[in-house]
């Protein structure tokens, strides 16, 4: 039954990436992988749980027989649930920071990018462009900031060839962005949550690295552009949804809204309740500051046109589904003990976290990094220090502790190896829907740039990793 788990993973790996030719929406894959794992993990579960919790199990009957009914009700209460728990966590932390971004863009919160970004110089364009992706990314998701990006883009950049340019860069400089803090990409957000790692520590290991893999193909992009392109001066000022608000206000509500996004690590050091109860704190104060802050609009005819964007609402509600469905997928496969098996194979055979990362880079430029990155956080488990100190090699057991090289590589790895090919990405499907981008000029046009970036980045992470930190 483990094998044929396992394959069905691998075959909706491949459909997930093979989504432009299949037209089979990958959010739908994945829910689909996350119910077919867990129905055939129930159809096994007597062995997997004599196996791995047969104690355990034994307290739950508490003296009765042990019947097929009961295996079903061990795994659903026992087994299910906790993944349920942490599965939720990673959601309700995205629906209130996508809700936070959701608001300040309706509320033109981000024009002053648009107008930062308005020049005629190809080459300042295309650095103001993947500079404000970058931070912006750090900050928020990469989907919603590659979404909001590529909306900014083509209210500046008129021509075809040039969009899809400025729109690869924009995601290759959200995905980099958004690998080196824990709130700016779902991967490491669950690294997060799942106490692998802290903010501090792995934002100063990855950000060096993250800003090379994003610095070197942007500037060797650039050399191949003319010095000046023409943009549209007649297009109107982006402005969200239409905003009334004045620069003031818009000021205000980007202050408390970002600053409120990087206060959430601060909250659960405070209150070591997790992250998620923090960004609903967050949201709840900006939610009054933004009925404040739009107070003139109450009962006014003009309130009823105002929405949130439809494209950030659709998008927002895929990506959340689609990582409820991944997250399913590896809870069943964890619980077969495949992971374990993969984890035992890597450390006798390759022993070498570099090479097991640069696997893991490369097979998310064609399989999606999101899947990839939560196998690979499942095949192993945090160790203690006293885990590390008791194992036959300490130096490799450390690897793997809290804020250990391991979770740090998989995510720098998995985030900018998912830049390789548009496929890699949500933000890469994003491009090629947005900008009609094709793998294959893709491929000719920067997967060679990104490739050295990302091994510049992962040599810089290795000399940081051996001399400084």
């Amino acid at each position: 039954m483990t094998f044929i788990i396992v394959t069905i993973l691998l075959l909706g790996y491949i459909a997930i990436a093979t989504e432009h030719i299949t037209r089979i929406n990958k959010a739908a894959t994945a829910m689909f992988l996350g119910v077919v794992g867990w129905i055939l993990y129930m159809v096994e579960g007597s062995s997997y749980v004599d196996l791995f919790y047969h104690t355990e199990y034994l307290s739950f009957l508490n003296g009765a027989p042990s019947t097929a009914a009961a295996v079903k009700t061990f795994i659903a209460n026992n087994i299910f649930l906790r993944h349920i728990a942490e599965i939720s966590q990673i959601v309700l932390f995205l629906l209130a920071t996508m809700a936070i971004v959701d608001v300040l863009n309706a509320n033109g919160c981000f024009a002053f990018i648009y107008e930062c970004c308005r020049t005629k110089n190809s080459r300042k364009l295309i650095w103001y462009l993947a500079g404000a992706s970058f931070i912006i990314s750090a900050n928020l998701d990469n989907l919603t900031t590659t979404v909001m990006m590529l909306a900014i883009m083509r209210k500046i950049v008129i021509e075809t060839r040039f969009r899809m340019i400025y729109g690869s860069v924009i995601v290759l400089a959200a995905n980099c962005g958004g690998c080196f803090t824990v709130i700016g990409d779902i991967n490491s957000l669950v690294l997060w949550t799942k106490g692998a790692v802290t903010p501090t520590d792995f934002s100063l290991s990855l950000m060096l690295p993250a800003l090379i893999a994003m610095i070197i193909p942007t500037y060797l992009i650039s050399r191949t552009l003319p010095e000046h392109i023409n943009i549209d001066s007649l297009r109107t000022v982006y402005r969200g949804d239409d905003s009334f608000l004045s620069r003031w206000q818009r000021i205000l509500m980007l202050f408390i809204g970002i600053g409120g996004l990087w206060f959430i690590p601060t909250f659960h050091n405070i209150t070591k309740l997790p992250p998620f109860v923090g960004a609903l704190c967050v949201l709840a104060v900006f939610w009054v500051v933004n009925e404040f802050c739009n107070s003139s609009l109450v009962n006014a005819s003009i309130i009823g046109g105002r929405t949130v964007p439809r494209s950030l609402q659709y998008d927002n509600l895929q990506t959340i589904l689609y990582f409820i469905g991944l997250a399913l997928a590896a809870g069943a496969i964890y619980e077969t003990g495949a992971f374990r098996y993969a984890a035992f194979w890597l450390d006798s055979h390759i022993h070498n976290i570099y090479i097991v990362s640069g696997i893991l880079g490369a097979a998310s430029g064609i399989l999606d990094n999101v899947a990839l990155v939560l196998s690979s956080i499942s095949m192993y488990d945090i160790l203690s220090p006293e885990q590390v100190a008791a194992s036959v090699d300490p130096a490799y057991a450390s690897l793997f502790q809290q804020n250990g090289a391991y979770w740090q590589l998989i995510a720098f790895c998995g985030g900018v190896g998912g830049c390789l090919l548009p496929i890699g990405s949500i933000a890469g499907y994003a491009l090629m829907k947005n900008e009609h981008v094709s793998i294959w000029w893709y491929f000719r046009m920067m997967t060679g740039k990104v490739l050295l970036g990302w091994i510049v980045g992962l040599a810089v992470f290795f000399l940081m990793n051996a001399y400084v930190l």
